[in-house]
């Protein structure tokens, strides 16, 4: 087992709304209003359980990387502990949808490579989980539909070219909703994944699988994506970190598309480091896809520093500004507590922290669902049983087209193709593609307005903890409503870290709460050093599930 206690040198040294809010304030103008507020003592949800250690969340990547370059331990045990745990929770938490049977082979010839002093690459060792929508050529890539059962790309995409060049081993392909549309992850057509905190609660979607592998150690580290919180609310449900990069810093390629201008590819990880790493690795700009960005990149690692280097105050001067729309009616409180004690961590720490309204926020949910929607009925037109997907045997070709996509796709797909076409068709268009288009243009000015008066925005990652496995899954628009803390930012194209800031009590256990921090484009940089900061002074809180505690008791 790796070591859990925080190691002492700088981090750098690694190798490069259940319901809708009740109260939409559509009667405010269309300005924004800052509020000073001063905010109490950190409120603690829940204490901690005494078996398990508080120690600080480290960086497992540079803790594998340390151990085998000094030969202190091989990547062979590393991937052995893994794989072994994965054994014993798999059956539990039903993560993945395939796990690599070249692990241990893989550990093996990175060991070799160490022996001989070769250069093995800023992630060797390290076990990396991938959505099962972002293409691996040497193992099934299905995006959870029976439409793509047994499917193998001839390629790999480039997020998961660029984790074999730096030495990651892929160790499975983790479930999700059906094509990435859910929050759930009950929305797959293969099994259903459980959070590792309670099993009889959702991960939360669509990238759960990915959430709950890391969260209950069977990974490292994993991929997501992210259309409208699909990385963000299930680290929320799940208590780990999650990174949603600019749209363009991460190519697309090899991405199963949904809805192509709102998609991105995400960051799983236990540690803001683990996450930011991984990021540094996968981004930059990419000539097999035109949205990539060509803007350079930062190394992210030089802001993972150790707490023994901190200020007293080492965010000292960082304005935030918290979301007063997203604190409001529709939340779970024992959420907007975590929050507040959240707040109150980041002004101990040096943050000035003013409320900013944000008038146009609850008109993001609707807009998202008519633009991801209309989006998905243009890219999922290619799986008609003869371009792409399991063919039915049909002699007429409106048949083989029909029963293709009537056998392929489950309910939630067939619901959003059909809302998308409907919003995109002839005398509708206007009234609701259009129209949607114009929000999106009004939240990005709204966004903007806000940041450039604000370093960081920060708001929950949900209006509610995770819930109960078959809560929502026959009502579509209480799912929908969860989305309301998140699709914003994809509509805005923006950055966003969500990691755990305490606890909500449920009738058997504890669940996790995230918040989610919200940067200008292309400033993950900032996100991150102040993710790390928080993080590495949040005191009283183990994010271990008990699943796995009985491993890292101290």
């Amino acid at each position: 087992m790796w070591n859990m206690v925080e190691d002492e040198k700088m981090l750098s040294s690694v190798q490069n709304p259940r319901i809708l809010l009740l109260h939409c304030r559509r009667s405010k103008p269309l300005h924004h209003h800052y509020h000073h507020r001063h905010y109490g003592k950190p409120i603690h949800a829940t204490p901690l359980s005494r078996s398990i250690s508080a120690s600080l969340p480290t960086s497992q990547i540079q803790t594998i990387q340390k151990s085998i370059l000094s030969r202190e331990k091989t990547t062979r045990q590393f991937a052995e502990e893994f794989l072994n745990r994965l054994r014993l929770t798999e059956p539990h938490v039903k993560s993945f949808l395939h796990v690599s049977e070249t692990v241990l082979d893989e550990a093996d010839e990175i060991d070799r490579k160490i022996d001989r002093n070769e250069d093995v690459g800023p992630l060797a060792g390290v076990l990396v989980a991938v959505k099962d929508n972002i293409c691996t050529a040497d193992m099934p890539s299905t995006a959870g539909s029976k439409i793509l059962e047994n499917y193998r790309p001839p390629f790999d995409a480039t997020a998961v070219k660029k984790l074999r060049e730096s030495g990651a081993i892929i160790v499975g392909k983790t479930n999700l909703d059906e094509f990435g549309m859910g929050s759930t992850t009950e929305g797959s057509a293969y099994q259903v994944t459980a959070n590792p905190w309670n099993l009889e609660c959702v991960p939360g979607g669509s990238s759960g699988g990915s959430a709950a592998a890391v969260s209950a150690r069977q990974c490292v580290v994993s991929l997501g994506s992210d259309t409208g919180g699909s990385v963000r609310q299930p680290a929320s449900f799940c208590g780990v970190v999650g990174l949603k990069p600019t749209y363009g810093r991460v190519s697309r390629y090899g991405l199963v598309a949904y809805a192509s201008s709102l998609d991105v590819i995400g960051c799983f990880g236990s540690s803001v480091a683990d996450a930011g790493i991984l990021l540094q690795t996968i981004c930059g700009h990419d000539k097999l896809d035109a949205t990539s960005s060509k803007r350079e990149v930062n190394d992210f690692t030089s802001q993972f520093i150790s707490k023994d280097y901190f200020e007293s105050q080492p965010l000292k001067g960082l304005r935030v500004g918290v979301i007063s729309e997203t604190l409001g009616d529709g939340v779970d409180q024992e959420v907007v507590s975590s929050i507040r004690g959240a707040i109150s961590h980041l002004e101990e720490l040096g943050c000035t922290v003013t409320e900013v309204s944000l008038p146009s926020f609850s008109l993001g949910l609707p807009a998202y669902y008519v633009l991801a929607s209309s989006e998905s009925s243009s890219n999922l037109s290619r799986y008609d049983g003869v371009r792409y997907g399991n063919q039915m045997v049909s002699d007429e070709l409106s048949a083989l087209y029909g029963g293709s996509r009537a056998n392929g796709f489950g309910p939630e797909v067939k619901r959003r193709i059909l809302m998308g076409t409907y919003a995109l068709s002839a005398g509708y268009y206007d009234a609701y593609y259009k129209r949607a288009q114009q929000v999106r243009t009004l939240v990005q000015k709204t966004f903007k307005a806000a940041l450039d008066s604000h370093d960081i925005l920060i708001s929950p990652a949900a209006p509610s903890a995770a819930y109960k496995i078959g809560e929502k899954k026959n009502d579509p628009l209480a799912m929908y409503a969860g989305d309301i803390m998140t699709v914003n930012v994809n509509l805005a194209g923006l950055p966003a870290l969500v990691l755990p800031c305490g606890f909500v009590k449920d009738s058997a256990s504890s669940l996790p709460v995230g918040f989610q921090m919200i940067g200008a484009a292309f400033d993950e940089e900032k996100l991150l050093r102040v993710g790390h900061i928080f993080e590495q002074t949040l005191q009283g809180y183990s994010f271990i599930p008990p699943l796995i505690a009985d491993e890292f008791k101290s």
